[in-house]
């Protein structure tokens, strides 16, 4: 049997909850079954999505509201949606704990580290000096745009090896660590790339968006790969 992948929403738009393809068809070609989760105001709901899925992906999408890590909105925020923030926080807290695997990417890693206890830098260019450019603007999203460094002995080093070149649309970034997280993956500025909940089978963020890159990068296909291979233990 496939495994079951809950796919969280990834935002609202004109009363309608959306999810990007390429998460959807990359979850398939990497042999699981897609399972859209939409946003509801339901602690039963949140249990049934726990106990129906086998792995949970959390997408990229828009900023997180700074007070839900207990900081006052600073200048380069972008847009935000609460309702949203709070449900996907919510929901990933639950997910945790029953230990399936979940990979968490650009934004959802960010919800990752907070829904962990930790902070995030709210822009990089108006918190970093001379910070790398980390929101390309290239012809195609499937692009790399720099270079990632990973650290040994986690589980994306035995995915990528000690470093890969990976796209990059983001302005917001991991700040404090959330507690039992690790930062496994960072960019030549220092701003960390990927982080990996150690007490946890296989809970893996990644700053980057692979699914953009699944079509043209071996490396990306062996990402979702093995996120599937650990979702059927």
């Amino acid at each position: 049997m496939k495994p079951v992948i809950g796919i969280i929403i990834c935002g609202l738009m004109d009363d309608r909850q959306f999810v990007t393809n390429a998460y959807i068809q990359s979850i398939k070609y990497a042999k699981g079954v897609p399972l859209l989760l939409p946003l509801v105001r339901s602690d039963e709901a949140l249990q049934t999505y726990c106990s129906l899925c086998d792995g949970f992906l959390f997408c990229g999408g828009n900023d997180i509201t700074p007070l839900l890590f207990g900081k006052e909105p600073a200048k380069g925020l972008g847009a935000t949606n609460i309702t949203l923030d709070i449900f996907q926080l919510r929901l990933l807290r639950a997910i945790l704990k029953t230990k399936k695997p979940l990979l968490a990417i650009c934004r959802g890693m960010q919800v990752l580290n907070v829904a962990c206890g930790g902070t995030l830098l709210q822009d990089i260019d108006t918190s970093l000096h001379a910070p790398i450019n980390h929101m390309q603007l290239s012809a195609s999203r499937s692009e790399i745009s720099h270079k990632v460094l990973v650290a040994k002995g986690s589980i994306l080093s035995s995915i990528t090896g000690s470093s890969l070149y990976t796209n990059s649309f983001h302005h917001q970034a991991v700040d404090s660590l959330g507690k039992g997280l690790v930062p496994t993956a960072r960019t030549s500025d220092g701003i960390i790339e990927a982080i990996e909940l150690s007490a946890h089978p296989f809970a893996l963020g990644v700053q980057w968006h692979p699914e953009c890159m699944y079509r043209t990068s071996p490396v990306m296909r062996d990402l979702f790969a093995s996120f599937i291979t650990a979702c059927r233990k």
